[in-house]
């Protein structure tokens, strides 16, 4: 787990830097008092919810400087608000796991929307705030959880330790030894296709026209169909709400690499 988490950070780190980099241009004849509508932008960036981590990318069109259409993909982990990581007390080298979890499940949306402009920011800089809507596609993916089980001998003290997938009517808090390696279980992941809904606000702070750099705080709703197991002795989830907060960069352009001609 902890080195999956720094995997992703790296990446998101990199990500960032990357579409930073890519922001810095003739920045000199690009302040906001120069009133120039820029017809295309890009933005990618870090997805933090109530229920988990992702990554988001968004492109499109600003229609005018008040109205936007995007288009974009994000993909997201998935977690129940219930769940509680333990660690088995009479192994001094066993691995924590989520008693009850069934599969790991993650959500990638693809989708369009439009943001409008609230207040624009003055020319000294400041805060320009839109807010935003959006809908579209979503899929849940799911990959079930494997554990290390014991297994007893007529004797408590001589056992032997087996990767199983968790079964709730098998395997409980005394024969659980911990969780077995991620890439276990990765041939029988699902797919579970449904749709979702996004409403916000957007609060953009850069300091030319042509970089993005931007908060965005707002409410996702996922919409499945046929229900996603996520926890044993729990109803299948037909939907997830999450709150999310998100930090954004990118770049408003015209003809790439040629400032704002």
């Amino acid at each position: 787990m902890f080195l999956r988490i720094k995997i992703i950070s790296s990446f998101l780190i990199l990500s960032l830097l990357t579409l930073e980099g890519f922001s810095q241009y003739d920045a000199e004849e690009d302040s906001i008092a120069n009133i120039v509508l820029l017809r295309k932008q890009f933005s990618g960036g870090i997805v933090l919810h109530n229920l988990g981590i992702g990554l988001k990318f968004q492109k499109g069109k600003n229609i005018t400087f008040f109205k936007s259409f995007l288009w974009e993909v994000q993909a997201v982990s998935m977690k129940s608000p219930k769940q509680v990581r333990i660690i088995n007390p009479y192994f001094s080298n066993a691995k924590s796991y989520i008693y009850g979890k069934l599969n790991h499940v993650y959500i990638i949306r693809g989708g369009v929307g439009f943001n409008r402009m609230l207040n624009r920011k003055p020319a000294w800089g400041g805060v320009e705030i839109r807010y935003f809507y959006f809908g579209g596609a979503s899929v849940g993916i799911t990959k079930p959880i494997y554990l290390y089980v014991l297994n007893f001998t007529s004797s408590i003290y001589d056992y032997s330790i087996e990767a199983r997938q968790y079964d709730p009517e098998k395997h409980f808090l005394d024969n659980i030894y911990g969780r077995a390696p991620f890439s276990m279980g990765l041939n029988q992941m699902r797919l579970y296709p449904g749709l979702y809904g996004k409403f916000g606000f957007d609060f953009e702070f850069g300091e030319y026209n042509s970089r993005i750099k931007a908060l965005e705080v707002g409410g996702i709703i996922d919409v499945f169909p046929i229900g996603i197991p996520v926890m044993a002795f729990q109803d299948e989830k037909n939907f997830f709400l999450t709150l999310y907060l998100s930090f954004s960069l990118g770049r408003r352009y015209n003809r790439l690499g040629k400032g704002t001609s």
